[in-house]
């Protein structure tokens, strides 16, 4: 990953911007996947717009998309796209959906782009740091689970089991927020929540996710501790605080 691959992630950011703020609060139809996640032609035309741009400058390298499927997927150096996570926030009206950009190398998230296009923010993460909108974003410590401010998307989204182990967090965090999607971890990397828990999600909705809350100070892992890469479970949580992490990963292992 280098400063090219980094500008390439702002102009693969911009292109989607400008399919999907058009579409925004239009009444665009929605339709329902093979697996009951909602799309809209938004979606794909924000996806292709980046994929085109993908394959003049990246041709060599791996595409792995929300609407469009894999090229390439055994390149070493893999670009994650989800053109609109929280795709029914986006039909709702709500600007809390996001678009998420993450450049993989041997199965590992180096960079992260989170961009909210109609609000114009975007957070991105490398190992050198997170920004938002060019300025330096950091998360905060929170010290306790009982003062924390915590999030998920939707209980809807956890098994019973899995469920079971969010409301052992929630029990013993200071409040909880719902809904957001990845504005979550973007709130997170700003310092505005503490603690946010998924379970359920693929490649493409946490990868560009990781550099991000990292490169801001906090840690994003599955629900074991383990490192997220490419073949992790799709359960995450991230903590602004990296000392939290323990406790937040011990109360959902009961």
């Amino acid at each position: 990953m280098n400063d090219a691959d980094i500008a390439l992630a702002h102009r693969l950011a911009e292109a989607a911007g400008d399919v999907i703020r058009p579409h925004f609060r239009s009444g665009l139809a929605i339709e329902t996947k093979g697996d009951a996640s909602p799309v809209t032609a938004a979606d794909r035309a924000a996806e292709a717009a980046m994929r085109a741009i993908l394959a003049v400058e990246r041709p060599s390298d791996g595409i792995i998309g929300e609407e469009y499927g894999e090229e390439r997927p055994s390149s070493s150096r893999l670009w994650v796209l989800d053109p609109i996570d929280g795709t029914r926030s986006f039909v709702a009206g709500r600007a809390t959906f996001g678009t998420l950009i993450a450049l993989l190398e041997d199965g590992v998230p180096v960079l992260g782009v989170i961009d909210q296009c109609i609000a114009r923010d975007r957070w991105i993460g490398t190992p050198a740091g997170t920004t938002l909108n060019g300025r330096v974003a950091r998360t905060r410590h929170r010290a306790a689970l009982a003062g924390a401010h915590l999030a998920t998307s939707s209980p809807h989204y956890f098994g019973a089991a899995d469920f079971a182990a969010f409301e052992r967090v929630r029990a013993g965090a200071f409040d909880t927020l719902y809904g957001g999607d990845c504005h979550n971890y973007a709130l997170l990397g700003s310092g505005h929540l503490d603690v946010v828990i998924e379970s359920g999600l693929k490649i493409y909705d946490w990868a560009a996710l990781v550099p991000v809350v990292a490169g801001a100070g906090g840690a994003m892992t599955d629900w074991t501790g383990a490192p997220l890469v490419r073949g992790s479970d799709g359960r995450v949580v991230a903590t602004g605080n990296p000392a939290l992490l323990g406790d937040v990963l011990a109360t959902l292992a009961g």
